[in-house]
């Protein structure tokens, strides 16, 4: 099958959480991982380098947004695509899971064919390589698609892997604006749900780190980069 190419890692300290999601993942031919906490998540993540991993917000030795952040950290994992299982109108916690990272939440009871299309979606767009232009300027900045990095000022910046795509979709074309949903399908992914405020968050956080005032809001329509 296909799907065994890819390595899904799990972590849940709920035994009946992760048998479930193992079963319904095993079934569609994906190579299954298991963690019962944050902390044996991320060192199986940097032994194994799953292409995604499923975590649990609320977890013994480490927390799942924690353990996102930290997976973050490694250059072999940059890529890894990471989604949250969160309780049902748990909003905090979508929002923190997003500015830690994360590419996209489910909410727990878990429906099987939700989960099963989430991870499909979501592997379609999972390239390590990405052939588009490696490095290029912008009057402020210099933006290294290869190494997921900002140059600004002579200073480095390194961004969450939603944030860096949001920056570089916007800025690839300057003063176009780009609708909410056109957004959404680019850096998203048409077939993936995610929250109304999930564009406004990471925008928000790009302005933070980088402290640029180009990313404009139009209001009813969506963002450009204004040059």
């Amino acid at each position: 099958m296909e799907n065994a190419q890819f390595k899904i890692l799990l972590a849940d300290d709920e035994p009946d959480v992760l048998e479930f999601l193992s079963y319904n993942l095993k079934k569609e031919g994906y190579q299954i991982l298991k963690a019962k906490n944050g902390r044996d998540a991320l060192n199986i993540a940097r032994d194994e380098l799953p292409q995604l991993v499923i975590l649990d917000v609320m977890m013994p030795e480490m927390d799942g947004i924690e353990t996102c952040r930290e997976i973050k950290q490694y250059p072999e994992l940059k890529n890894t695509i990471i989604i949250f299982l969160t309780a049902r109108g748990e909003d905090y916690s979508q929002i923190a899971g997003f500015e830690a990272g994360a590419d996209d939440y489910i909410t727990k009871p878990i429906k099987p064919r939700i989960l099963t299309s989430r991870v499909k979606a979501l592997l379609r767009r999972y390239n390590p390589s990405d052939q588009s232009p490696e490095t290029y300027h912008l009057p402020d900045m210099v933006i290294d698609r290869e190494k997921y990095l900002i140059v600004k000022d002579g200073k480095n910046i390194v961004l969450p892997k939603k944030e860096f795509e949001l920056l570089v979709l916007l800025t690839s074309k300057p003063n176009k604006v780009f609708s909410r949903e056109e957004i959404f399908a680019r850096v998203w992914g048409s077939d993936v749900i995610v929250g109304d405020r999930t564009i406004d968050v990471h925008v928000r956080k790009i302005r933070e780190k980088i402290g640029i005032e180009n990313i404009k809001t139009i209001k009813g329509v969506g963002y450009k980069y204004e040059s």
